[in-house]
């Protein structure tokens, strides 16, 4: 059997015990269990790369990008630590994708109505433009799909998953995640802003 570095060694030593201890109907559930979350993660995984490769073509946009284009035609007047909040994003990965909205033209920040000290986030015209050619977000429908959960469904789908990413991740990694695949845009998304 082969070894992996950090919290795989748990995983495989725990496979070891089974084998050893239980018999073979617990390997097998367990090894069900795995290609079953696998698989679980590939849906969601393919489900995300379609959308990116479907809204991209079309605007030049990553994923990230057209789900706060949507976001934001959604909820006027949206500042970006609200914008962070409707994406279950933080607020400095947010803050990218914006920054490089504002410099494609496609979002302007604008004093709020009601606080002119307040910066809100608005839909420009080649913002809106764009999102009449985009469908929804792939983002939009996994938020719905983990906020319906039962309570107690979610939390422990949460602290699974955070295991999980905490045994995956690589060293150094930054604390808050880009949006989905925000990090693979820079270079591509410097050049100059459509009209």
């Amino acid at each position: 059997m082969r070894s992996y570095p950090g919290a795989g060694n748990c995983f495989m030593i725990a496979l070891v015990k089974q084998q050893t201890g239980t018999g073979a109907r617990t390997r097998a559930r367990a090894a069900s269990d795995v290609r079953a979350a696998l698989d679980a993660f590939r849906r969601i995984v393919q489900s995300l790369r379609v959308d990116r490769r479907a809204g991209s073509r079309p605007t030049g946009l990553s994923s990230a990008q057209l789900f706060a284009l949507q976001q934001i035609a959604e909820h006027p007047q949206a500042s970006i630590n609200d914008l962070a909040a409707l994406t279950f994003t933080h607020q400095s990965s947010v803050s990218v994708v914006i920054q490089r909205l504002v410099r494609r033209r496609l979002v302007a920040k604008v004093a709020a109505r009601d606080d002119r000290r307040r910066q809100c986030l608005a839909l420009t015209a080649g913002g809106r433009r764009v999102l009449r050619r985009t469908p929804v977000a792939t983002q939009e429908r996994l938020i719905n799909a983990i906020s319906v959960l039962p309570a107690a469904e979610r939390r422990q789908l949460a602290r699974s998953l955070g295991a999980v990413a905490l045994a995956v991740a690589p060293k150094g990694a930054p604390p808050h995640p880009p949006m989905f695949f925000e990090e693979e845009r820079g270079s591509r998304d410097r050049g100059t802003a459509r009209r």
